[in-house]
């Protein structure tokens, strides 16, 4: 299992684009058309084989929306993992006392494209989803083609995510069962993935649950800080983007 790709919603999806993609030195890569089922638009953008989305509201009474207005403001919604056995992760959650609140199954050449999407309420803190790739090394949300338009000049890859709640540790209980994984040993909360973690904190800022941080591993951490002071984007020295802290590993 690894983080595969972290959702914004925001009601600014171009401009966040924009700014996350001038900060980083990236590009948007694809516009999911199946997410007017959910009364969203999107934009995929790669950090190398992952992905930063933004999502935002095109129709009135969605989750999305809600989550807006319970927040106040934009933020970070969904964590996607990837699972190299999706039937074993479907089987241990079915087993479980979470409920699977969507199915998915999509195929498009020859990519096949697996998830399940956790009750939020269960879980705590976000939409979690547990996907799988058919080829693995595939990406279906991202389109077919997203490989072209990688580039590592400032950032690798999304290196993990930091939820916030009044009671930190019950809800990484929550979510080690959701994942059917321990937290790493000591003090610390953090449930450690390939490559990548999923932490937990108190809440800090007033905003109540939800994701606090989104954590990049950086390849020139002086010059995206740089560029993110003359953007405006620090504040207290910290990066902070679309409703949530952006920290480089």
């Amino acid at each position: 299992m690894r983080l595969r790709q972290l959702v914004f919603v925001s009601n600014e999806r171009d401009k966040l684009g924009k700014k996350i993609c001038d900060l980083f030195d990236l590009k948007e890569t694809y516009n999911d058309a199946g997410l007017i089922n959910f009364g969203l638009e999107n934009v995929l953008i790669p950090l190398g084989d992952t992905f930063f989305e933004i999502v935002t509201q095109v129709q009135e009474n969605t989750t999305a929306g809600r989550f807006l207005d319970k927040r106040d403001g934009e933020g970070g919604y969904m964590i996607i993992v990837d699972s190299s056995d999706f039937e074993k992760e479907q089987a241990r959650v079915e087993a479980s006392d979470i409920e699977i609140v969507w199915h998915g199954n999509r195929k498009e050449e020859n990519i096949q494209a697996r998830t399940i999407h956790l009750h939020p309420k269960q879980v705590g803190g976000a939409i979690l989803s547990i996907d799988h790739m058919n080829p693995e090394s595939a990406w279906l949300w991202a389109g077919t083609d997203w490989e072209k338009d990688i580039n590592k000049t400032l950032v690798d890859i999304i290196s993990g995510v930091i939820l916030q709640s009044a009671d930190p540790k019950l809800m990484c209980e929550n979510w080690e069962k959701a994942l059917g994984k321990k937290r790493d040993t000591g003090n610390s909360l953090d449930i450690s993935l390939d490559g990548s973690k999923i932490s937990f904190v108190s809440d800090s800022d007033g905003r109540g649950e939800g994701i606090h941080a989104f954590r990049v591993k950086a390849l020139a951490k002086d010059e995206i800080l740089q560029k993110a002071e003359q953007m405006q984007l620090l504040q207290d020295g910290e990066i902070s983007l679309g409703g949530v802290k952006i920290i480089l590993d």
